[in-house]
């Protein structure tokens, strides 16, 4: 079943909840999901080298509100909050509409698969062997507390003539255990010799609610 549905989607009832918070009805769904693609599409562009986790949208009434999550805030803050309010006053210029911008902090970034992906597509972007990259992103991971971790890269690996797939795994994933906690992302590297292609389990617990 992993093959097909996304750890993530697959436990949002359950352990999991949705990266957008907001309620319309048919005739203004349209335009607010606009607003929460365009919000995202402008702060991925705006902080582009970062390493972002989560991104959650939610709007109240006519306000949005933006909780962004990295491992280094204070490139998304500047040293006196000046970098936010940037990013605050260009938000609410582009949406139209008064947007809040929250940062937060991630406490452990080796154990989040946004930032393990992003971290491993910045290093085989500079030509650092891919092997050398996902093991050291590996034993960070296990060593941050995650139960297991698995990172899948296709593409043409160290520039090789035919693209191939390969698979990297250290603990265990129980992909299709509700309770397991299993952080997904997918990430794309772009070389000189094209696009490697990467994906990013992480089981960092088991929730019991």
């Amino acid at each position: 079943m992993w093959h097909k549905v996304s750890p993530i989607a697959f436990r949002i009832p359950y352990i999991k909840t949705w990266k957008s918070s907001w309620y319309e009805d048919k005739k203004t769904y349209k335009s607010t999901l606009g607003l929460d693609v365009k919000a995202r599409e402008i702060l991925k562009k705006e902080l582009t080298g970062i390493p972002l986790g989560d991104v959650l949208v939610s709007k109240n009434q006519e306000i949005i509100t933006v909780v962004v999550y990295t491992s280094k805030s204070v490139l998304i803050l500047g040293k006196t909050g000046e970098q936010k309010d940037h990013l605050e006053t260009l938000l609410t210029r582009k949406l139209g509409t008064k947007t809040i911008l929250e940062v937060r902090e991630v406490k452990k970034p080796d154990a989040n698969a946004k930032i393990v992906a992003f971290m491993v597509a910045n290093q085989i972007e500079k030509r650092m062997p891919y092997k050398r990259a996902i093991k050291q992103a590996i034993a960070k991971a296990m060593e941050a507390g995650a139960k297991g971790i698995k990172i899948k890269v296709g593409g043409r690996l160290n520039g090789a003539e035919i693209a191939r797939k390969e698979t990297f795994k250290d603990g265990n994933i129980p992909t299709q255990t509700m309770r397991s906690d299993i952080d997904y992302t997918t990430m794309r590297a772009e070389t000189v010799y094209g696009t490697i292609g990467l994906k990013v389990w992480i089981y960092k617990w088991d929730i019991y609610k």
